[in-house]
C-alpha cells in the first residue's frame, strides 16, 4: 500500500497551485458578486487539460482516473478557488464525461467526448425532481417510445449549469415504478442536446455559489432520436449510482479543501492578531484545539476519499465504492464545517465582511451538507448498508 503520489500526480497537483494562484479569492469574490461564469478559469484549466484527464485518449483526453482528478480538484479548491475550483469540473467531467465514459454507446462517446476534452462542450444531469428530492426512484418524469424516437415529458430542479450546458444527462422513466419488476428498475438515461425548445430553463436565485447558475427544467415532449439512449433500457438506476459515487468523491475533495483554504487563511491571521497585549491569538488553545482536530481528521477523510478513488478506478464492486464513498463524505462534510465555522472566529467581525472570503467558503461548505444528498441520507446509507441495520426510511 502506497501512499505517495505518483510523478505524474504531482505535477498535476503543482498545475492546480499554480492556476489557483491567477485565480485567487478576490477573482471567485467578483464573480459570486456579479453572479458571472468564470469563463477566463474554464479556459485556462481546459488548456492545462484538466478537462479530460478521465476521458480516455483516443477521444483526446489524458486517459486517467478519477483519483488524479481529485487531486487537481482538492488543490485548485484548496489554494485560492474554493468550490469554484471543483464546481465546474463536477458538472461537465463527472456528471458528464464518466457517465458517458462508463454507460455510453461508442457513438455517444465519438459525439461528445472530445468536445468536452476541449473544454468546449460544457455538461449538466436532469437528475433531481421537484417532488422526489433525494429519492430518485419517484422520478415522474417519463420517456415513451414512438416509433424511432422517445418522448420525454416532466419537470427537474437544481440542475446546475443548465443554462450554460450543450448537453444533458437525462433521468427519466421507461417503465412506470408500478409495473416494474422491483422498485430499482424502469429508469433509463439519456442525452440531449442543448439549447432546445422543447426545453425551459429557469434559474433559482440562491444564497451562494452563484458563479454558476442552478436552474428549474421543463420538459415538454422533447423527441430524441432512438440511439440517445445510454444502454441498458430501465436499468439505469444503477448507471447512476455508479456516476453519483464519484459526485461523493468530488465534493469530499471539495470539502477538504475549502476547509484547508480556511485554515491557511485563518491561521496566517493569527500569527499576527493580537487583542490583549502582545500575544496573538494564535496561541489561544480555545483556537488552536478545534482548527487541529479538525484538520486531522479531514487527513483522515482525504485517505478515505482516494481508497474510494482506488476501488472505483480498478473496477471494484458499486457497492463497495460506494460504502467508502460516504463514509469519506460522512467525515469530511462535518469537519470541514467545523474548521470554516473555527476560521470565521478567528477573523472574528471580519469574517463577516466579505473582504476577507470566509463567510463565503462558509457558504459553499454548507451546501456540501445538502449536495449531492444530505448528511441525514449519507449516514443512513452507512447505517443500513455498511452496519447492516435495519432500513431506517421508507
Amino acid at each position: 500500500m502506497d501512499f505517495n503520489l505518483t510523478e505524474e500526480q504531482k505535477m498535476i497537483a503543482n498545475s492546480a497551485r499554480e492556476i489557483a494562484k491567477e485565480f485567487g479569492p478576490e477573482y471567485w469574490r467578483g464573480k459570486e458578486e456579479k453572479g458571472e461564469f468564470a469563463s477566463e478559469f474554464w479556459k485556462v484549466i481546459s488548456d492545462a487539460g484538466f478537462t479530460g484527464i478521465v476521458i480516455p485518449e483516443e477521444y483526446g483526453g489524458a486517459g486517467r482516473g478519477i483519483t488524479e482528478l481529485l487531486i487537481a480538484m482538492e488543490e485548485l479548491v484548496a489554494n485560492g478557488c474554493g468550490l469554484g475550483g471543483q464546481w465546474y469540473l463536477l458538472l461537465t467531467e463527472v456528471m458528464g464525461s464518466i457517465s458517458i465514459i462508463r454507460h455510453g454507446t461508442e457513438k455517444q462517446k465519438k459525439k461528445y467526448l472530445p468536445g468536452m476534452a476541449k473544454g468546449e462542450l460544457e455538461f449538466c444531469i436532469g437528475l433531481t425532481e421537484p417532488d422526489a428530492g433525494s429519492n430518485t426512484l419517484n422520478t415522474k418524469t417519463t420517456a415513451r417510445r414512438e416509433g424511432d424516437k422517445w418522448i420525454i415529458s416532466g419537470n427537474k430542479t437544481f440542475i446546475s449549469g443548465a443554462d450554460r450546458a450543450k448537453g444533458m444527462v437525462i433521468v427519466a422513466r421507461t417503465t412506470p415504478k408500478e409495473k416494474a419488476q422491483k422498485k430499482t428498475l424502469g429508469l433509463s438515461l439519456f442525452l440531449a442536446d442543448l439549447p432546445h425548445p422543447a426545453v425551459e430553463v429557469t434559474p433559482i436565485p440562491k444564497h451562494g455559489v452563484n458563479y454558476s447558475h442552478s436552474c428549474e427544467i421543463g420538459i415538454n415532449e422533447l423527441e430524441l432520436p432512438e440511439d440517445a439512449l445510454m444502454p441498458p433500457q430501465d436499468r439505469g438506476w444503477y448507471s447512476i449510482l455508479d456516476t453519483l459515487n464519484t459526485e461523493r468523491m468530488s465534493f469530499t475533495a471539495a470539502a477538504i479543501g475549502i476547509a484547508r483554504l480556511a485554515i491557511s487563511k485563518a491561521v496566517e491571521y493569527s500569527k499576527h492578531r493580537k487583542v490583549f497585549g502582545d500575544v496573538p491569538i494564535g496561541s489561544y488553545q480555545a483556537l488552536q484545539f478545534p482548527l487541529a482536530e479538525a484538520y486531522a481528521t479531514l487527513e483522515a477523510a482525504k485517505l478515505m476519499n482516494f481508497k474510494a478513488a482506488s476501488l472505483y478506478d480498478t473496477q471494484a464492486a458499486l457497492a463497495d465504492v460506494g460504502a467508502v464513498a460516504n463514509m469519506a463524505k460522512a467525515v469530511a462534510v462535518e469537519n470541514a464545517i467545523k474548521a470554516v465555522y473555527w476560521a470565521m472566529q478567528i477573523f472574528g467581525g471580519y469574517g463577516y465582511a466579505k473582504e476577507y472570503d470566509v463567510e463565503r467558503w462558509w457558504r459553499e461548505v454548507n451546501l456540501i451538507r445538502l449536495a449531492p444528498i444530505t448528511q441525514e441520507m449519507t449516514l443512513n446509507y452507512i447505517g443500513e448498508h455498511v452496519l447492516g441495520m435495519p432500513r431506517s426510511y421508507f
